[in-house]
């Protein structure tokens, strides 16, 4: 498979009721801390999530929130992806009985990165992120 059309997996979105209290425990416990807070949409529903690390660099772990709507059972979480070409991956994913939630579009909420969202089979999400 060429570069362009694999994908790497690059982080996990942790679904939280609360917050701020779930970032004082990852820190207390983990020795993570925040190094960006991200508020945006997934398929129309606002969320709030914060990016852990350490010592100021990325740590693969975002906390996530739905701001105005429950959060799905516990345990769930949102897988991320990198790909070089996320339409090749968007239509690897459809062909194999996946659905596109949210085409891939410039995000202003990530740096102007090409994000989408795709569902597994079961309903479980992934972002995929383009990285150019």
């Amino acid at each position: 498979m060429a570069e362009a059309a694999s994908a790497t997996y690059s982080f996990t979105k942790l679904v939280v009721g609360d917050l701020d209290a779930m970032a004082r425990y990852y820190g207390d416990v983990y020795g993570l801390a925040p190094i960006q807070r991200v508020q945006a949409e997934i398929d129309g529903a606002a969320i709030d999530e914060l990016i852990l690390g350490r010592d100021g660099s990325y740590g693969g772990l975002i906390l996530l929130h739905w701001v105005d709507q429950d959060a799905p059972p516990n345990g769930e979480v949102i897988l991320g992806f990198t790909t070089g070409d996320v339409e090749a991956l968007l239509s690897r994913a459809e062909a194999a009985g996946g659905t596109v939630r949210v085409p891939p579009r410039p995000s202003d909420a990530g740096g102007g990165r090409v994000v989408g969202f795709i569902e597994d089979p079961e309903g479980h999400l992934a972002e995929v992120v383009e990285q150019r």
